[in-house]
Protein backbone atom coordinates (compact mmCIF):
# COMPACT_ATOMS: atom_id res chain seq x y z
CA UNK A 1 0.00 0.00 0.00
CA UNK A 2 1.02 3.83 -0.19
CA UNK A 3 3.25 4.16 2.87
CA UNK A 4 6.11 3.92 4.81
CA UNK A 5 5.56 1.81 8.17
CA UNK A 6 4.43 3.89 10.13
CA UNK A 7 3.21 4.39 14.49
CA UNK A 8 0.89 0.51 15.48
CA UNK A 9 -2.29 1.48 16.42
CA UNK A 10 -4.09 -0.39 19.17
CA UNK A 11 -7.66 -0.44 18.63
CA UNK A 12 -10.77 -1.99 20.20
CA UNK A 13 -14.07 -2.00 18.13
CA UNK A 14 -17.31 -3.82 18.39
CA UNK A 15 -18.86 -5.65 15.45
CA UNK A 16 -21.24 -8.26 14.86
CA UNK A 17 -19.16 -11.24 13.46
CA UNK A 18 -21.12 -12.33 9.91
CA UNK A 19 -21.38 -16.02 9.19
CA UNK A 20 -19.33 -18.27 7.02
CA UNK A 21 -22.15 -20.61 5.25
CA UNK A 22 -20.90 -24.40 5.49
CA UNK A 23 -23.23 -25.13 2.47
CA UNK A 24 -20.92 -23.08 0.49
CA UNK A 25 -17.88 -24.74 1.50
CA UNK A 26 -19.39 -27.98 0.93
CA UNK A 27 -20.01 -27.08 -2.39
CA UNK A 28 -16.53 -25.90 -3.81
CA UNK A 29 -14.22 -27.78 -1.29
CA UNK A 30 -12.72 -29.88 -4.36
CA UNK A 31 -12.21 -26.28 -6.43
CA UNK A 32 -9.01 -25.15 -6.88
CA UNK A 33 -6.79 -27.85 -8.20
CA UNK A 34 -4.00 -27.50 -10.96
CA UNK A 35 -3.49 -23.64 -12.54
CA UNK A 36 -5.90 -21.61 -12.94
CA UNK A 37 -7.75 -19.48 -15.98
CA UNK A 38 -10.08 -16.99 -16.96
CA UNK A 39 -13.67 -16.91 -18.08
CA UNK A 40 -15.61 -13.57 -18.85
CA UNK A 41 -15.57 -12.44 -15.10
CA UNK A 42 -14.81 -15.74 -13.08
CA UNK A 43 -11.41 -17.17 -12.21
CA UNK A 44 -11.74 -21.56 -12.68
CA UNK A 45 -9.77 -24.04 -11.76
CA UNK A 46 -7.96 -26.77 -14.05
CA UNK A 47 -11.39 -28.64 -14.40
CA UNK A 48 -13.62 -25.70 -15.38
CA UNK A 49 -14.60 -24.98 -11.34
CA UNK A 50 -15.04 -21.35 -10.55
CA UNK A 51 -12.94 -20.37 -7.23
CA UNK A 52 -12.58 -17.55 -5.31
CA UNK A 53 -9.67 -15.95 -4.14
CA UNK A 54 -10.22 -15.01 -0.13
CA UNK A 55 -7.00 -14.18 1.08
CA UNK A 56 -4.61 -11.92 3.42
CA UNK A 57 -1.05 -9.98 2.65
CA UNK A 58 1.46 -11.48 4.48
CA UNK A 59 4.74 -8.33 3.50
CA UNK A 60 8.06 -8.12 4.51
CA UNK A 61 10.36 -9.29 1.70
CA UNK A 62 9.28 -5.89 0.12
CA UNK A 63 11.42 -4.26 3.29
CA UNK A 64 15.34 -4.05 4.50
CA UNK A 65 14.49 -7.52 6.51
CA UNK A 66 14.41 -9.30 3.17
CA UNK A 67 11.64 -11.76 4.28
CA UNK A 68 8.33 -12.01 5.77
CA UNK A 69 7.93 -10.34 9.15
CA UNK A 70 7.15 -12.20 12.33
CA UNK A 71 9.31 -14.39 11.86
CA UNK A 72 11.61 -13.12 14.67
CA UNK A 73 8.46 -13.82 17.39
CA UNK A 74 6.87 -17.23 15.50
CA UNK A 75 7.76 -20.22 13.58
CA UNK A 76 6.24 -19.23 10.16
CA UNK A 77 4.67 -23.19 9.74
CA UNK A 78 2.32 -22.14 12.72
CA UNK A 79 1.47 -18.74 11.30
CA UNK A 80 0.62 -20.38 7.86
CA UNK A 81 -1.68 -22.66 9.82
CA UNK A 82 -2.97 -20.06 12.02
CA UNK A 83 -4.24 -18.23 8.38
CA UNK A 84 -5.16 -21.35 7.17
CA UNK A 85 -7.57 -22.26 10.30
CA UNK A 86 -8.99 -18.28 9.92
CA UNK A 87 -10.14 -19.66 6.50
CA UNK A 88 -7.76 -17.35 4.24
CA UNK A 89 -7.23 -19.29 1.14
CA UNK A 90 -4.29 -17.22 -0.27
CA UNK A 91 -1.17 -15.45 0.57
CA UNK A 92 -0.16 -12.60 -1.09
CA UNK A 93 3.39 -11.97 -0.68
CA UNK A 94 4.57 -8.62 -1.77
CA UNK A 95 8.57 -8.54 -2.14
CA UNK A 96 11.02 -5.93 -4.05
CA UNK A 97 13.93 -6.79 -6.14
CA UNK A 98 16.25 -7.01 -4.09
CA UNK A 99 15.54 -10.47 -3.06
CA UNK A 100 16.85 -11.41 -6.42
CA UNK A 101 20.35 -10.19 -5.97
CA UNK A 102 22.75 -12.76 -5.34
CA UNK A 103 23.61 -13.02 -1.70
CA UNK A 104 20.70 -11.11 -0.10
CA UNK A 105 19.74 -12.54 3.11
CA UNK A 106 16.67 -12.02 5.42
CA UNK A 107 17.00 -10.67 9.07
CA UNK A 108 15.44 -10.78 11.69
CA UNK A 109 14.22 -14.69 12.39
CA UNK A 110 14.27 -16.55 15.39
CA UNK A 111 15.59 -19.98 15.34
CA UNK A 112 15.42 -20.40 19.12
CA UNK A 113 13.20 -22.82 20.46
CA UNK A 114 13.29 -24.88 17.09
CA UNK A 115 11.78 -21.98 15.55
CA UNK A 116 12.20 -21.74 11.71
CA UNK A 117 14.94 -24.69 11.99
CA UNK A 118 14.21 -25.60 8.19
CA UNK A 119 15.12 -21.77 7.30
CA UNK A 120 18.54 -21.69 8.99
CA UNK A 121 21.13 -21.06 6.36
CA UNK A 122 18.87 -19.86 3.14
CA UNK A 123 18.97 -17.06 1.40
CA UNK A 124 15.82 -14.89 1.36
CA UNK A 125 14.58 -16.78 -2.04
CA UNK A 126 15.42 -20.37 -0.18
CA UNK A 127 13.09 -18.85 2.32
CA UNK A 128 10.07 -17.80 -0.35
CA UNK A 129 10.40 -21.54 -1.15
CA UNK A 130 10.12 -22.89 2.17
CA UNK A 131 6.65 -20.53 2.59
CA UNK A 132 5.39 -21.53 -1.06
CA UNK A 133 5.87 -25.42 -0.59
CA UNK A 134 4.01 -25.25 3.16
CA UNK A 135 1.71 -22.92 1.79
CA UNK A 136 0.75 -25.30 -0.71
CA UNK A 137 0.74 -28.50 1.26
CA UNK A 138 -1.59 -26.87 3.36
CA UNK A 139 -4.24 -26.13 0.67
CA UNK A 140 -3.27 -22.07 0.11
CA UNK A 141 -2.43 -20.58 -3.35
CA UNK A 142 0.27 -18.04 -3.33
CA UNK A 143 0.31 -14.50 -5.35
CA UNK A 144 3.81 -12.85 -5.59
CA UNK A 145 3.41 -8.99 -5.71
CA UNK A 146 6.50 -6.99 -7.09
CA UNK A 147 6.08 -4.52 -4.66
CA UNK A 148 9.09 -2.26 -4.75
CA UNK A 149 11.74 -2.16 -7.13
CA UNK A 150 13.83 -2.06 -4.37
CA UNK A 151 13.19 -1.90 -0.17
CA UNK A 152 14.13 1.70 0.23
CA UNK A 153 10.51 2.39 -0.78
CA UNK A 154 7.16 2.54 -2.78
CA UNK A 155 7.64 3.75 -6.89
CA UNK A 156 5.13 5.56 -9.05
CA UNK A 157 6.37 3.95 -12.10
CA UNK A 158 7.30 0.76 -12.57
CA UNK A 159 11.24 1.29 -12.81
CA UNK A 160 13.93 3.89 -11.44
CA UNK A 161 16.84 4.76 -12.20
CA UNK A 162 18.70 2.11 -10.18
CA UNK A 163 16.14 -0.23 -11.23
CA UNK A 164 15.50 0.03 -15.16
CA UNK A 165 12.62 -1.62 -16.86
CA UNK A 166 15.03 -4.43 -18.05
CA UNK A 167 15.85 -5.70 -14.34
CA UNK A 168 12.04 -5.45 -13.59
CA UNK A 169 11.15 -7.83 -16.26
CA UNK A 170 14.28 -10.02 -15.87
CA UNK A 171 12.88 -10.28 -12.36
CA UNK A 172 9.83 -11.05 -13.09
CA UNK A 173 10.57 -13.92 -15.40
CA UNK A 174 13.29 -15.65 -13.02
CA UNK A 175 10.66 -15.95 -10.95
CA UNK A 176 8.22 -17.05 -12.87
CA UNK A 177 10.50 -19.94 -14.19
CA UNK A 178 11.53 -20.68 -10.68
CA UNK A 179 8.07 -21.69 -9.87
CA UNK A 180 7.13 -23.24 -13.13
CA UNK A 181 5.68 -26.58 -12.49
CA UNK A 182 4.58 -25.29 -8.88
CA UNK A 183 1.02 -24.56 -9.03
CA UNK A 184 0.41 -23.40 -5.62
CA UNK A 185 1.89 -20.30 -7.18
CA UNK A 186 -0.87 -18.70 -9.14
CA UNK A 187 -0.31 -15.44 -10.72
CA UNK A 188 2.42 -12.10 -10.08
CA UNK A 189 0.95 -8.81 -9.38
CA UNK A 190 3.35 -7.38 -11.67
CA UNK A 191 3.68 -4.10 -9.96
CA UNK A 192 2.06 -2.30 -6.51
CA UNK A 193 0.06 0.63 -7.07
CA UNK A 194 1.61 3.19 -10.28
CA UNK A 195 0.24 6.50 -9.18
CA UNK A 196 0.61 9.87 -11.00
CA UNK A 197 2.94 10.37 -13.61
CA UNK A 198 1.84 6.73 -14.23
CA UNK A 199 -0.85 6.84 -17.01
CA UNK A 200 -3.86 4.71 -18.83
CA UNK A 201 -3.79 4.55 -22.45
CA UNK A 202 -1.37 7.77 -23.07
CA UNK A 203 1.10 6.01 -25.42
CA UNK A 204 3.90 7.30 -23.96
CA UNK A 205 6.09 4.13 -23.10
CA UNK A 206 7.84 5.71 -20.51
CA UNK A 207 4.61 6.39 -18.26
CA UNK A 208 2.14 4.61 -19.65
CA UNK A 209 1.46 1.67 -17.42
CA UNK A 210 -0.95 -0.11 -19.48
CA UNK A 211 1.35 -0.61 -22.51
CA UNK A 212 3.89 -1.55 -19.11
CA UNK A 213 1.58 -4.31 -18.25
CA UNK A 214 1.26 -5.85 -21.60
CA UNK A 215 5.61 -5.79 -22.04
CA UNK A 216 5.80 -7.35 -18.52
CA UNK A 217 3.11 -10.01 -18.96
CA UNK A 218 3.79 -11.35 -22.12
CA UNK A 219 7.13 -11.77 -21.12
CA UNK A 220 5.96 -13.82 -17.64
CA UNK A 221 3.98 -16.18 -19.74
CA UNK A 222 6.76 -16.91 -22.29
CA UNK A 223 7.96 -18.69 -19.65
CA UNK A 224 5.52 -19.24 -18.24
CA UNK A 225 2.35 -19.68 -19.46
CA UNK A 226 0.24 -21.00 -16.54
CA UNK A 227 0.67 -17.87 -14.43
CA UNK A 228 -2.23 -15.26 -13.62
CA UNK A 229 -1.05 -11.58 -14.73
CA UNK A 230 -2.33 -9.49 -11.91
CA UNK A 231 -2.83 -5.97 -13.65
CA UNK A 232 -3.56 -3.22 -10.89
CA UNK A 233 -4.87 0.25 -11.83
CA UNK A 234 -2.98 3.67 -11.94
CA UNK A 235 -4.19 6.91 -9.82
CA UNK A 236 -5.84 8.97 -12.45
CA UNK A 237 -7.35 8.80 -15.88
CA UNK A 238 -9.04 11.54 -18.02
CA UNK A 239 -8.01 14.20 -14.72
CA UNK A 240 -10.22 11.62 -12.34
CA UNK A 241 -8.28 10.38 -9.50
CA UNK A 242 -8.62 7.85 -6.73
CA UNK A 243 -6.06 5.55 -4.42
CA UNK A 244 -2.97 4.88 -5.77
CA UNK A 245 -3.70 1.49 -7.82
CA UNK A 246 -6.96 1.47 -7.35
CA UNK A 247 -8.54 3.77 -10.87
CA UNK A 248 -9.05 1.13 -13.49
CA UNK A 249 -11.30 3.16 -15.33
CA UNK A 250 -9.26 3.27 -18.87
CA UNK A 251 -9.70 -0.86 -18.74
CA UNK A 252 -12.85 0.25 -21.33
CA UNK A 253 -11.43 2.21 -23.71
CA UNK A 254 -7.58 0.48 -23.21
CA UNK A 255 -8.24 -3.17 -22.33
CA UNK A 256 -4.56 -5.02 -21.48
CA UNK A 257 -3.54 -7.35 -24.10
CA UNK A 258 -2.05 -11.01 -23.44
CA UNK A 259 -0.18 -12.83 -25.68
CA UNK A 260 -2.26 -16.32 -24.14
CA UNK A 261 -5.76 -15.96 -23.40
CA UNK A 262 -7.66 -16.05 -20.16
CA UNK A 263 -4.83 -15.23 -18.16
CA UNK A 264 -5.83 -11.81 -17.07
CA UNK A 265 -6.93 -10.68 -13.81
CA UNK A 266 -7.41 -6.61 -13.29
CA UNK A 267 -6.33 -5.35 -9.93
CA UNK A 268 -7.61 -2.52 -7.69
CA UNK A 269 -6.90 -1.49 -3.74
CA UNK A 270 -9.57 0.71 -0.99
CA UNK A 271 -9.16 2.09 1.37
CA UNK A 272 -10.86 3.79 4.56
CA UNK A 273 -9.53 7.12 6.18
CA UNK A 274 -7.18 5.26 8.72
CA UNK A 275 -4.96 5.60 5.64
CA UNK A 276 -6.16 8.83 3.75
CA UNK A 277 -9.03 11.01 3.25
CA UNK A 278 -11.12 11.07 -0.04
CA UNK A 279 -14.24 13.27 -1.06
CA UNK A 280 -16.54 10.36 -0.96
CA UNK A 281 -16.32 9.94 2.75
CA UNK A 282 -17.47 13.17 3.32
CA UNK A 283 -20.70 13.18 0.96
CA UNK A 284 -23.92 13.33 2.62
CA UNK A 285 -25.00 10.06 1.18
CA UNK A 286 -21.75 8.08 2.61
CA UNK A 287 -21.82 5.18 2.89
CA UNK A 288 -24.47 4.61 0.11
CA UNK A 289 -22.69 6.21 -2.43
CA UNK A 290 -19.87 4.01 -2.12
CA UNK A 291 -21.34 1.01 -4.63
CA UNK A 292 -21.23 4.10 -6.85
CA UNK A 293 -17.78 4.93 -6.45
CA UNK A 294 -16.86 1.52 -6.68
CA UNK A 295 -18.53 0.22 -9.93
CA UNK A 296 -16.63 3.59 -11.70
CA UNK A 297 -13.60 2.74 -10.92
CA UNK A 298 -12.98 -1.13 -10.74
CA UNK A 299 -16.45 -2.55 -10.33
CA UNK A 300 -17.60 -2.37 -13.95
CA UNK A 301 -15.26 -4.44 -14.68
CA UNK A 302 -16.60 -7.30 -13.01
CA UNK A 303 -20.22 -6.22 -13.16
CA UNK A 304 -20.20 -5.87 -17.16
CA UNK A 305 -18.31 -9.31 -17.39
CA UNK A 306 -15.43 -7.69 -18.86
CA UNK A 307 -12.86 -9.54 -16.93
CA UNK A 308 -12.33 -11.20 -13.22
CA UNK A 309 -11.30 -8.11 -10.27
CA UNK A 310 -9.22 -8.56 -7.63
CA UNK A 311 -9.06 -6.13 -4.24
CA UNK A 312 -5.62 -7.06 -3.91
CA UNK A 313 -5.41 -4.74 -1.22
CA UNK A 314 -8.27 -2.59 1.47
CA UNK A 315 -7.95 -2.36 5.44
CA UNK A 316 -8.27 -0.04 8.51
CA UNK A 317 -7.42 0.01 11.38
CA UNK A 318 -11.54 0.52 12.22
CA UNK A 319 -10.85 3.48 14.98
CA UNK A 320 -13.34 5.33 13.50
CA UNK A 321 -17.16 5.12 12.99
CA UNK A 322 -16.48 5.68 9.16
CA UNK A 323 -14.45 2.81 8.77
CA UNK A 324 -16.50 0.68 10.36
CA UNK A 325 -19.13 1.74 7.90
CA UNK A 326 -16.82 1.75 5.02
CA UNK A 327 -15.64 -2.01 5.62
CA UNK A 328 -19.40 -3.76 6.63
CA UNK A 329 -20.19 -1.64 2.97
CA UNK A 330 -16.90 -2.72 0.76
CA UNK A 331 -17.85 -6.41 2.63
CA UNK A 332 -21.31 -6.43 1.50
CA UNK A 333 -20.21 -5.26 -2.84
CA UNK A 334 -17.68 -7.94 -2.67
CA UNK A 335 -20.57 -10.47 -2.36
CA UNK A 336 -20.90 -12.97 0.42
CA UNK A 337 -20.15 -16.64 -0.69
CA UNK A 338 -23.18 -18.13 0.57
CA UNK A 339 -24.75 -16.49 -2.01
CA UNK A 340 -22.63 -16.21 -5.06
CA UNK A 341 -19.87 -18.93 -4.87
CA UNK A 342 -17.02 -18.05 -7.28
CA UNK A 343 -19.00 -15.57 -9.18
CA UNK A 344 -17.39 -13.07 -7.02
CA UNK A 345 -14.99 -10.29 -6.42
CA UNK A 346 -11.75 -11.57 -5.43
CA UNK A 347 -9.60 -10.19 -2.22
CA UNK A 348 -6.11 -10.23 0.02
CA UNK A 349 -6.25 -8.12 2.97
CA UNK A 350 -4.18 -5.92 4.05
CA UNK A 351 -2.99 -7.02 6.37
CA UNK A 352 -1.49 -9.97 8.08
CA UNK A 353 0.85 -8.32 10.07
CA UNK A 354 0.68 -5.72 12.90
CA UNK A 355 3.13 -3.68 12.23
CA UNK A 356 1.34 -2.01 9.53
CA UNK A 357 0.46 1.34 10.80
CA UNK A 358 -2.47 3.02 9.44
CA UNK A 359 -3.94 -0.07 9.06
CA UNK A 360 -3.36 -2.67 11.24
CA UNK A 361 -3.63 -6.22 11.04
CA UNK A 362 -5.75 -9.03 11.42
CA UNK A 363 -3.10 -10.31 14.00
CA UNK A 364 -2.71 -7.71 16.93
CA UNK A 365 0.71 -6.85 18.38
CA UNK A 366 2.13 -10.00 20.47
CA UNK A 367 1.55 -11.64 16.55
CA UNK A 368 -0.50 -14.22 18.30
CA UNK A 369 -3.75 -13.00 18.93
CA UNK A 370 -6.19 -12.49 16.64
CA UNK A 371 -8.07 -9.40 16.18
CA UNK A 372 -11.60 -10.88 16.25
CA UNK A 373 -13.18 -8.08 15.54
CA UNK A 374 -11.53 -7.02 12.53
CA UNK A 375 -11.37 -10.83 11.10
CA UNK A 376 -15.11 -11.08 11.70
CA UNK A 377 -16.10 -8.54 8.98
CA UNK A 378 -14.19 -10.61 6.40
CA UNK A 379 -16.34 -14.06 7.67
CA UNK A 380 -19.00 -13.60 4.68
CA UNK A 381 -16.67 -13.35 2.23
CA UNK A 382 -14.26 -16.07 3.10
CA UNK A 383 -14.16 -19.43 0.87
CA UNK A 384 -12.47 -22.30 0.68
CA UNK A 385 -9.21 -23.83 0.47
CA UNK A 386 -7.74 -25.61 -2.25
CA UNK A 387 -6.47 -29.01 -2.57
CA UNK A 388 -3.44 -29.85 -0.36
CA UNK A 389 -0.14 -29.94 -2.43
CA UNK A 390 -0.92 -27.03 -4.48
CA UNK A 391 -3.21 -28.95 -6.61
CA UNK A 392 -3.05 -30.63 -10.38
CA UNK A 393 -2.41 -29.97 -13.75
CA UNK A 394 -2.89 -32.63 -16.56
CA UNK A 395 -2.04 -36.21 -17.12
CA UNK A 396 1.91 -36.81 -17.87
CA UNK A 397 1.10 -39.64 -19.39
CA UNK A 398 1.60 -43.70 -17.66
CA UNK A 399 -1.31 -46.60 -17.10
CA UNK A 400 -0.21 -47.23 -13.54
CA UNK A 401 0.87 -45.65 -10.26
CA UNK A 402 4.17 -43.79 -10.87
CA UNK A 403 6.32 -41.06 -9.91
CA UNK A 404 9.98 -39.42 -10.80
CA UNK A 405 12.05 -37.02 -8.41
CA UNK A 406 14.25 -34.34 -8.69
CA UNK A 407 16.74 -33.55 -6.67
CA UNK A 408 18.16 -29.58 -5.90
CA UNK A 409 20.43 -27.89 -3.80
CA UNK A 410 19.30 -24.95 -2.29
CA UNK A 411 22.35 -23.85 -0.04
CA UNK A 412 25.45 -25.57 0.56
CA UNK A 413 28.26 -23.30 3.11
CA UNK A 414 30.79 -25.98 3.34
CA UNK A 415 30.09 -27.64 6.75
CA UNK A 416 27.09 -28.79 5.25
CA UNK A 417 23.91 -28.18 2.34
CA UNK A 418 20.25 -27.89 2.22
CA UNK A 419 18.67 -29.80 -0.44
CA UNK A 420 14.84 -30.05 -2.11
CA UNK A 421 13.32 -32.99 -3.75
CA UNK A 422 10.22 -32.16 -5.40
CA UNK A 423 8.11 -35.85 -5.98
CA UNK A 424 5.93 -35.47 -9.37
CA UNK A 425 3.28 -38.07 -10.11
CA UNK A 426 3.85 -39.27 -13.72
CA UNK A 427 1.07 -41.61 -13.99
CA UNK A 428 -2.62 -41.40 -14.59
CA UNK A 429 -3.90 -42.80 -10.80
CA UNK A 430 -3.00 -41.11 -7.89
CA UNK A 431 -0.60 -41.89 -5.63
CA UNK A 432 -1.37 -42.86 -2.42
CA UNK A 433 2.36 -43.03 -0.97
CA UNK A 434 5.49 -42.90 -2.09
CA UNK A 435 9.52 -43.56 -1.64
CA UNK A 436 12.31 -42.05 -2.86
CA UNK A 437 15.97 -43.05 -2.43
CA UNK A 438 18.96 -41.93 -3.56
CA UNK A 439 23.23 -42.78 -2.62
CA UNK A 440 25.79 -40.63 -1.66
CA UNK A 441 29.35 -41.33 -2.45
CA UNK A 442 30.42 -39.71 0.41
CA UNK A 443 30.15 -38.95 4.21
CA UNK A 444 27.35 -37.41 3.95
CA UNK A 445 24.45 -37.58 6.76
CA UNK A 446 21.08 -36.23 7.07
CA UNK A 447 20.78 -34.27 9.92
CA UNK A 448 17.04 -33.02 9.55
CA UNK A 449 14.17 -33.36 7.28
CA UNK A 450 10.71 -32.01 7.25
CA UNK A 451 7.74 -33.23 5.00
CA UNK A 452 8.89 -36.33 4.77
CA UNK A 453 10.56 -39.30 7.25
CA UNK A 454 13.97 -41.40 6.58
CA UNK A 455 15.97 -44.16 7.25
CA UNK A 456 20.25 -44.02 5.85
CA UNK A 457 22.07 -46.62 5.61
CA UNK A 458 25.99 -45.58 4.92
CA UNK A 459 25.26 -43.68 2.21
CA UNK A 460 21.77 -44.53 0.70
CA UNK A 461 18.82 -42.87 2.27
CA UNK A 462 15.03 -43.57 1.68
CA UNK A 463 12.92 -40.93 2.21
CA UNK A 464 8.62 -41.41 2.50
CA UNK A 465 5.95 -39.22 2.48
CA UNK A 466 4.35 -38.13 5.76
CA UNK A 467 0.84 -38.47 6.39
CA UNK A 468 -0.57 -35.87 4.83
CA UNK A 469 1.56 -35.15 1.27
CA UNK A 470 1.33 -39.21 0.41
CA UNK A 471 -1.80 -38.42 -1.89
CA UNK A 472 -0.65 -36.71 -5.24
CA UNK A 473 -3.06 -36.21 -8.14
CA UNK A 474 -2.17 -37.15 -11.56
CA UNK A 475 0.51 -34.67 -12.63
CA UNK A 476 0.75 -32.96 -9.82
CA UNK A 477 3.89 -32.77 -7.43
CA UNK A 478 4.65 -32.71 -3.80
CA UNK A 479 8.02 -31.76 -2.28
CA UNK A 480 9.72 -32.33 1.11
CA UNK A 481 13.43 -31.02 1.93
CA UNK A 482 16.48 -32.17 4.54
CA UNK A 483 19.63 -30.29 5.96
CA UNK A 484 22.58 -33.14 5.58
CA UNK A 485 26.60 -32.76 6.37
CA UNK A 486 29.28 -32.14 5.38
CA UNK A 487 28.40 -30.00 2.00
CA UNK A 488 29.74 -30.15 -1.23
CA UNK A 489 28.02 -33.21 -2.28
CA UNK A 490 26.51 -32.56 -5.62
CA UNK A 491 23.23 -33.93 -6.44
CA UNK A 492 23.15 -37.59 -6.80
CA UNK A 493 20.56 -39.25 -9.26
CA UNK A 494 17.64 -40.23 -7.33
CA UNK A 495 14.57 -42.60 -7.88
CA UNK A 496 11.02 -42.46 -6.76
CA UNK A 497 8.90 -45.24 -6.20
CA UNK A 498 4.71 -45.45 -5.70
CA UNK A 499 4.17 -47.59 -2.69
Amino acid sequence: MFRNLRRALCVAVAALLLPLAAGAQAVEAAAGAGYWHTSGRQILDSAGQPVRIAGINWFGFETADNVVHGLWSRDYKSMIDQMKSLGYNTLRIPYSDDILKSGTAPTGIDFSGGKNADLQGLGSLGVLDRIVAYAGQGGLKVILDRHRPDAAGQSALWYTAAVPESTWIANLKALAARYRGQDTVIGIDLHNEPHDPACWGCGDTATDWRLAAERAGNAVLSVNPDLLILVEGVQTFNGVSGWWGGNLMGVAQYPVRLDVPGRLVYSAHDYATSVAQQSWFSDPSFPANMPGVWDKYWGYLFKQNIAPVWLGEFGTTLASTVDQRWLAALVDYLRPTSTYGGDSFHWTFWSWNPNSGDTGGILKDDWQTVDTVKDGYLASIKAPGFPAGGGGGGDDGGSTASCSATYTISSDWGGGFNADVKVTNTGTTALSSWKVTWAWSGAQRVTSMWNASYTQSGGTVTAVNAAYNGTVAPGTSTSFGFGAAPGGAGAPAVSCTAT
